[in-house]
């Protein structure tokens, strides 16, 4: 009897399902189909034997990209040796979902490795009812771990340097190539357009560009003269041509054309210059990300053709995994295809045809240089796709090898030895690798400095704020101190103030009324003679009381018995 188990892999960890009734399983295949969507149905046929849950989120990652690489796992192998019954009566079989996984298995195991089939569906089965089959697992759990596997593998999978991104480039050479085509469109409506007025200068100007420049410098062909004679000079760059365009325009068999249409043909002229020159700007910019991701293919084919080839590819990596048979025709399907169709000669190369190397070689030699320059084309890539220092020793190598092999066809000298050559490449290439890492260690150690200074500009900075905060509050709070023993002496000092004003209130009210009494007895009793007496008295107190006019109390009190007596 055989004894199927199935192994899933999960997000949340691997389990191993035992599956009942094998052979009649598989007779009734469409039933299967049919009861994996019922739960209770399913649960008849599969029983959960054992389920190892992943520690950790990284320990996920890992699991599963051993998974997907095809290579078993050592949580993986510890699971199944624990749990798979490997020894007995009973004949064991494993069901494994992917071929790749399952190969590696039966080379760890060697066990019998069961995919498709019945194994397919009842795997479909699980990846429906995996919480449920599952004790202590939710359908949200699952999916959350489901959700952070996928994000933290897609992140891995991603995850590469900025400045060797082969999107730009594909992007850059599509745009190039589109930008071409727009240009020579443009430039033949701008032909057609100025052509009217002005058609001997199609014959005298080839090139598109400078047409369309000419076109909006000129404008109207009856303003030309002898003074305008150095600018045309300048757009041309040659005295005879700037001649002969003024000699045509003198005797041109144009049609007169209105301000207006002037106005809009210089316009459209003035876009396509613009487009010209912002293609020669989007050319420097493959030029310069070529030379970052890809150096050594673009020393030896070309920043342009290099280009093309890994557009073609769709990324440097694919490019890196064709064989050479494979770039030698890339870009030549339809013929390689038509020519195995109707038993033709196939293709001898593709897009390399834009090399320089194969337009100079023969025509008999055009394939031997087309192979040769593929083989090397291929090592180039490799070399730019898992080196991690980028540089352009190898491809400068390459390219002159190619020359040799070239001038071998032609004159019969014997080309240098590919092995020699690659030693030298190396140890050069360790060289100005050794010198970039040096170069990279010393900006970095420079960044590293100037944030150290930044940082400790900014603690003494803060440090100096602090203690101009703490001198600030300490003074506030002496202050405050101050304030405090000053309010008291000040509030004393007021009663004391004001007790005084109240006692000489009290004093001057009593005087007052003494000296009331005082005036009505005298008049009473006093006579002439007292009068007179009185009036003296009085005079010489009114002149000491002029010299001293604030005299204290106790002198007043004096006076006043002096007068009672």
């Amino acid at each position: 009897m055989v004894l199927l188990h199935v192994l899933f892999e999960h997000a949340a960890g691997y389990a191993l399902f035992a599956v009942k009734e094998v052979e009649e399983i598989g007779m009734l295949l469409p039933q299967v189909e049919e009861s994996v969507l019922s739960i209770g149905k399913f649960n008849s046929m599969v029983s959960l034997a054992a389920f190892f849950p992943f520690k950790s989120a990284q320990a996920a990652l890992e699991n599963i990209n051993a998974v997907f690489a095809g290579v078993v796992h050592a949580d993986l192998k510890l699971f199944l040796e624990t749990n798979l019954p490997l020894s007995g009566k009973k004949k064991a079989m494993l069901g494994v979902s992917d071929a790749k996984i399952g190969a590696a298995l039966q080379e760890e195991f060697s066990i019998s490795i069961q995919t498709g089939g019945v194994v397919a569906e009842i795997a479909r089965g699980v990846r429906l009812h995996f919480h449920s089959l599952v004790k202590g697992l939710t359908a949200l759990a699952a999916s959350k771990a489901q959700l952070g596997l996928g994000h933290s593998y897609s992140r891995a999978k991603v995850k590469f340097n900025v400045n060797r991104v082969d999107n730009m480039i594909i992007q850059s050479i599509a745009l190039l190539d589109q930008l071409d085509k727009d240009i020579n469109t443009f430039s033949m409506r701008v032909r057609e357009w100025y052509g009217y007025h002005f058609p001997e200068l199609i014959k005298i100007v080839s090139d598109n560009s400078t047409y369309c420049r000419m076109a909006q410098l000129i404008g109207n062909r009856k303003e030309l003269s002898e003074e305008s004679l150095e600018s045309l000079e300048e757009v041309v760059m040659d005295a005879a041509k700037a001649q002969a365009i003024l000699d045509a325009s003198r005797s041109s068999m144009g049609m007169d054309i209105s301000p207006i249409d002037l106005i809009n043909i210089e316009r459209f002229s003035n876009r396509v210059v613009s487009l010209a020159a912002y293609r020669l700007e989007l050319q420097e910019y493959l030029r310069s990300k070529m030379s970052q991701v890809a150096p050594n293919l673009a020393a030896l084919i070309g920043e342009v053709v290099g280009a093309r080839l890994i557009s073609h590819a769709g990324s440097l990596t694919n490019l890196a995994k064709y064989p050479a048979s494979t770039v030698q025709i890339l870009g030549a399907e339809k013929a390689l295809f038509r020519a195995l169709k109707t038993r033709g000669n196939t293709p001898k190369y593709g897009l390399i045809f834009h090399s320089t190397f194969i337009g100079r070689a023969a025509a008999k030699n055009k394939g031997r240089i087309s192979r040769y320059l593929a083989n090397k084309c291929t090592i180039a890539s490799r070399i730019d796709c898992f080196s991690e220092v980028p540089t352009s020793v190898f491809g400068d190598k390459l390219r002159g090898q190619v020359e040799e092999r070239l001038s071998f066809y032609e004159t019969g000298d014997v080309p240098r030895k590919n092995v020699d050559v690659m030693k030298e490449a190396v140890k050069e290439a360790t060289d100005v690798a050794t010198e970039i890492k040096r170069k990279l260690d010393k900006k970095e150690k420079k960044r590293r400095k100037r944030e150290k200074k930044l940082q400790e500009t900014g603690e003494t900075n803060g440090e100096a704020e602090a203690e101009n905060d703490v001198k600030k509050k300490k003074q506030a709070a002496e202050d405050i101190e101050v304030a405090a023993e000053e309010s008291p002496a000040a509030q004393n000092g007021a009663e004391d103030s004001a007790k005084k004003k109240k006692k000489r209130k009290a004093e001057v009210e009593i005087q007052a009324e003494e000296a009331a009494a005082t005036d009505n007895g005298a008049e009473e009793a006093d006579t002439p003679a007292k009068k007179k007496k009185k009036r003296k008295t009085e005079t010489k107190d009114a002149e000491p009381a002029e010299e001293t006019p604030e005299t204290p109390v106790s002198e007043k009190k004096k006076k006043k018995k002096k007068k009672e007596t």
